[in-house]
């Protein structure tokens, strides 16, 4: 790897705190593209390409059917690199500087009804011991939190504050946020506590949330449970850990919940994220109106 793109990997992990999967993620981009521009214009380095170099492997990606959102996640990384260079001052322009990102087709995110939650909170039947336990906790958790799937994962036993009621999370670029605890919740993270405590080996004795083994949980074993919990009782496409975070801050909204109160429980930098979010309530909003203005009424 060449000298300016550790540099870059450094940047990414030391100043910006981005994880090493998403770090590895930028690198294999700028490497990808590197090993075409080797091939099509016989350059070692990509510091100093121009556009039309670019648009032409972002040509050959589309005729590869690579999609939309994946060819504009790798320009991105290109732009984060070049972005770095311009700040170490070893090039004068990004040959990105007037590059616009592909149009993705918008994707509303549909999120469970209340019916569905309760249908799997309370009248599912879970297995005896720990996994049943621990399963309906991990679901709670992610409805009336609205954590991600990497933050739950990676709860700490002491990030659990029971006097207080609230949770420490770890989010994005290891930004901490203080979550309030519902009763119901804390009551299942004793019980939850109680099973966990009579495994018969811990590994990873800090991490809260464990398999049989003792070991930490992974991203494709939360999200398969959650898939499988919720095909028992919706017929909705997408079943994952995110559509419980959208259906947390959906149902909020739809609520009365204030949207600056849910950017923050949400832990998000900015309220325009939170927004995605507004579609669903809005439309149960129109619904509300329309039903209760005496306008309507004829």
């Amino acid at each position: 790897m060449q000298s300016n793109q550790q540099a870059f990997q450094d940047y990414l992990h030391m100043q910006k705190h981005y994880s090493l999967h998403t770090v590895k993620a930028y690198i294999n981009d700028l490497s990808e593209f590197e090993r075409f521009n080797n091939v099509h214009y016989n350059q070692d380095s990509i510091d100093n390409v121009a556009y039309a170099q670019i648009r032409s492997w972002i040509v050959k990606l589309v005729e590869a059917n690579l999609s939309t959102v994946s060819i504009n996640r790798k320009i991105s990384s290109l732009k984060s690199y070049y972005r770095f260079l311009l700040k170490i001052k070893q090039i004068e322009q990004s040959p990105l500087l007037k590059h616009k990102a592909l149009k993705t087709p918008k994707k509303i995110q549909i999120p469970f009804s209340e019916r569905e939650l309760d249908l799997v909170l309370n009248q599912l039947v879970y297995p005896d011991g720990f996994e049943g336990v621990r399963d309906k906790l991990m679901i709670d958790l992610f409805y009336t939190t609205g954590i991600r799937r990497a933050e739950l994962i990676n709860l700490s036993v002491n990030g659990v504050n029971f006097s207080n009621a609230t949770l420490k999370v770890l989010g994005k670029r290891n930004k901490e946020r203080i979550i309030p605890l519902l009763p119901i919740i804390i009551n299942q993270l004793n019980s939850y506590l109680v099973q966990r405590n009579q495994l018969k080996e811990i590994r990873d004795h800090d991490i809260l949330f464990l398999t049989q083994k003792g070991v930490k949980l992974n991203d494709t074993l939360v999200y398969r449970l959650i898939n499988m919990y919720f095909s028992n009782v919706s017929e909705k496409v997408k079943k994952s850990p995110h559509i419980l975070r959208h259906t947390f801050a959906t149902h909020l909204l739809n609520n009365g919940a204030d949207l600056n109160s849910v950017k923050e429980l949400l832990g998000h930098s900015s309220l325009a994220s939170t927004q995605v979010y507004t579609h669903n309530s809005l439309t149960e909003l129109k619904k509300v109106y329309g039903n209760a203005h005496p306008r309507n009424q004829k």
